[in-house]
């Protein structure tokens, strides 16, 4: 028999959560590669908004769907860790209740290994009580965990998640340190010395429902954003093949009848001639009624004709820009990664084919050190008047990232000891009423958000 392994995506905790086309990529890689490396694979989702179970307990709230498959979470009011009791916000659990979580887990019988993934590091409180609640079923059973979380905050993780191993992955699709600790549980199990990345393709077949299939084309980031933390916790840059990225959209396609895609890249429209154009050309020549989304901001400077008309024209519904901020010192401080002018030669190109303003957002970013109430407002004005529509941002300061350093001497919170202060509702490094003037900024932004929508 197979030697099972149990995977789990814990709980969202939080102010707010959203799913914006939120799944959990890496892990549903390592899931495909584990299961050929001839384990069974339980994944247990706590973010399945399908969950049958949820359904039949007869929850009183159930998620908001909306199109194209984003939406809300099945969400519980908790109690807020002491640590933010100050905040005038509730705090929730986001997903399926802990006596589902339970049953769930109790379905698996011996387990060799429990895996569990982390994202925010300020979401750890899910990771924490996943991990309890599966040694209260298992205790023998050695619980892994890995992710963002584990890799920005290790010594926080190790002194209080209470797994068994902590994995630090910043290469998190090439995971040889996970299968070689398998290794040691299992003596006797072959483990491949090398594994391709970004394949088999991701196991969404163990979702319970698939609405949409996120993609990869490229994995890490050429740029060196002074706010992001992918250098350090994604493996060096490195690009797929785009006819076999094709080759993958049309499997979901064809054998699960997907037709929304998100791209979950950092960089996707780098080297575009080369790259994704390759790609899109090819939906083109299928001649399939895709559709295809980019909640990650794509880099403005890469966008010129023949790129809006591409995306145009193979599905693209939803275009998000990183603009940042108008505000010149600051701009040149984030990495200056456009030059004047070509945020309206962006928005021009994509309105050209027929993108709509209402389709164009720009993120805008709120809460940087240093960064006043008028710089967020100058840019959020600016998006509405050259016809795309504003997205605030908020700020998280994360470890090991270029701007760590000042957010730590700025921040009202202690940033080092407390991951829970690098939440970016709370605007860990705004000075002033932050409360009142992230509403007052939010509103700006909805209401040219709204005009758009109503033209």
């Amino acid at each position: 028999m197979k030697p099972s392994l149990i995977l789990i995506n814990p709980w969202i905790f939080d102010f707010a959560a959203y799913d914006l086309w939120s799944k959990p990529l890496g892990l549903l890689y390592l899931a495909s590669q584990l299961r050929t490396l001839g384990f069974r694979v339980h994944l247990i989702d706590c973010l399945d908004v399908y969950n049958p179970l949820m359904e039949e307990i007869g929850h009183p709230k159930k998620p908001v769907r909306r199109q194209y498959g984003t939406g809300k979470f099945w969400k519980q009011t908790v109690p807020k860790p002491s640590q933010l009791s100050t905040i005038p916000r509730t705090y929730s659990r986001y997903g399926i209740t802990p006596q589902i979580f339970i049953r769930e887990v109790k379905r698996v019988k011996r387990p060799v290994a429990i895996l569990v993934t982390s994202l925010m590091t300020y979401w750890y409180p899910g990771v924490f009580e996943a991990i309890q609640l599966v040694k209260d079923i298992h205790p023998n059973v050695p619980v892994i965990l890995g992710g963002i979380y584990a890799t920005l905050c290790t010594g926080h993780a190790r002194s209080n998640s209470h797994a068994d191993f902590v994995i630090p992955s910043p290469g998190q699709f090439r995971p040889m340190e996970l299968y070689q600790l398998i290794k040691k549980i299992i003596p006797d199990f072959p483990i491949k010395e090398k594994l391709e990345p970004l394949s088999p393709y991701p196991a969404f077949d163990l979702l319970t429902k698939i609405d949409y299939v996120c993609l990869l084309s490229s994995s890490g980031c050429p740029f060196g954003c002074p706010y992001c933390a992918s250098p350090y916790v994604s493996p060096p840059f490195f690009r797929r093949e785009p006819l076999e990225l094709f080759e993958e959209v049309l499997f979901w396609h064809k054998d699960y009848n997907i037709v929304d895609f998100a791209f979950y890249d950092d960089a996707l429209l780098a080297d575009s001639v080369n790259h994704i154009s390759v790609f899109l050309e090819g939906v083109l020549e299928s001649n399939l009624a895709l559709r295809f989304h980019c909640p990650n901001g794509l880099h403005i400077t890469y966008i010129d004709r023949d790129i809006a008309d591409l995306l145009y024209k193979a599905g693209f519904k939803m275009i998000r820009l990183g603009l940042e901020t108008t505000d010149t010192k600051l701009h040149r401080d984030l990495g200056r990664k456009f030059s004047e002018g070509e945020f309206e030669g962006a928005v021009t190109h994509l309105k050209r084919p027929g993108f709509t303003t209402n389709q164009i957002g720009a993120y805008v970013m709120v809460g940087l050190p240093g960064q006043t109430y008028d710089q967020v407002a100058e840019t959020i004005t600016y998006v509405g008047k050259i016809g795309a529509v504003p997205y605030v941002s908020e700020y998280s300061p994360i470890p090991h990232t270029e701007m760590w350093e000042e957010a730590v001497k700025v921040s009202r919170f202690d940033l080092e000891s407390q991951p829970l202060f690098h939440n970016n509702t709370i605007l860990p490094c705004w000075n002033g009423d932050v409360f009142g003037e992230l509403t007052t900024l939010k509103k700006m932004a909805q209401d040219i958000r709204n005009k758009a929508r109503n033209k």
